[in-house]
């Protein structure tokens, strides 16, 4: 199988491709325009095999886009703004990658009548004070990066319907895990609890989100390509839902670190209090399980980062600042 990951220079999309170049019988390019938050080093281990071909390249290039899914079979589109706090100071990059792209690539699927995996966010839903998201609950989306991802998922449910469009949609809670950008919660905690610097908390630390370590994610994304059905979304959550300053104590007590590396600052604009995700229908329907349960994730994720010094070393103060949004 030749298959096509875009963004896969990301935290999510490199972990995906590693995981998938385990299987000998596929072959992966892996586009990416290198914005914000990739990674060169993320793929560092795999640039010299047979198997894996590198372009540079953005998905919202048309002519170059045709050129690359012609020679896929199918398409997982991890490519995206991703991070909420620049959605706020800047939401136009958002608006050409979110949505220009991920139609772009929906156009050209469509035409050659291949597979498109298209990786969204439980943010789709805004912030829940009681309940839980199914895949039919209506989408409230709060920050200008949850309001792209929705607007690219109803460009894409409107091309299954009207085009028979060979489409999935795959949401996700929040990951984590090696290779995650640094301005993150949890990177961001771990590397300034290791240089014993203040670790920012957004207000009182008490939003809550459904941690999920990024292996199971790569998992849930594996087996809606091979056995999921077209026109179908598709929840992914952990049923792990903590607060945040619950997860940067849990870090500190695992680093061995003092809580009093904690500091309270202000709070984001338009911050979600709670996402909450079922992921009934998956688990049933394509045989999903969590593997990795979120402590040992943690413990994994933790060490990765004490184990490559020169990334947790070389990450600017901009990146590390208590109020992104303002820059």
């Amino acid at each position: 199988m030749r298959l096509l990951v875009t963004g896969g220079l990301g935290f999510i999309g490199s972990n995906f491709i590693l995981r998938m170049l385990e299987h000998e019988d596929i072959e992966i390019t892996n586009v990416d325009a290198e914005l914000f938050g990739s990674d060169q080093r993320n793929l560092s281990q795999i640039k010299h095999s047979n198997r894996y071909n590198y372009v540079k390249g953005n998905i919202s290039n048309k002519k170059f886009m045709e050129e690359q899914i012609s020679k896929c079979d199918a398409v997982v589109n991890f490519a995206a703004e991703s991070h909420v706090d620049r959605s706020i100071n800047d939401a136009n990059p958002f608006l050409v990658s979110n949505i220009r792209g991920a139609f772009t690539i929906l156009d050209i699927i469509t035409k050659q009548k291949k597979r498109m995996i298209q990786i969204s966010t439980d943010e789709v839903f805004g912030s829940l004070n009681q309940g839980t998201a199914d895949e039919k609950t209506k989408f409230n989306p709060s920050s200008p990066y949850a309001a792209t991802k929705a607007a690219a998922e109803l460009l894409i449910n409107s091309y299954s319907v009207t085009f028979d469009s060979d489409v999935i949609i795959t949401r996700c809670t929040n990951n984590f895990g090696p290779r995650q950008f640094a301005e993150k919660l949890i990177p961001k905690t771990i590397i300034l609890a290791n240089n014993n610097s203040k670790i920012p908390i957004y207000g009182e630390g008490k939003n809550i989100r459904d941690w999920i370590y990024v292996d199971n994610h790569c998992d849930a994304v594996e087996k809606s390509l091979f056995k999921g059905k077209s026109g179908e979304s598709y929840n992914i959550s952990a049923k792990n839902e903590i607060n945040n300053i619950t997860i940067v104590k849990k870090i500190l007590k695992m680093m061995d670190k003092s809580e009093e590396l904690i500091e309270f600052v202000e709070d984001r604009p338009g911050h979600d209090f709670r996402y909450s995700m079922t992921s009934k229908k998956i688990s049933e329907e394509l045989d999903w399980k969590i593997d990795i349960d979120f402590d040992k994730g943690l413990e994994k994720t933790i060490q990765w980062y004490l184990d490559n010094p020169e990334i947790m070393n070389n990450v600017s103060q901009t990146i590390l600042d208590s109020t992104p949004w303002k820059n």
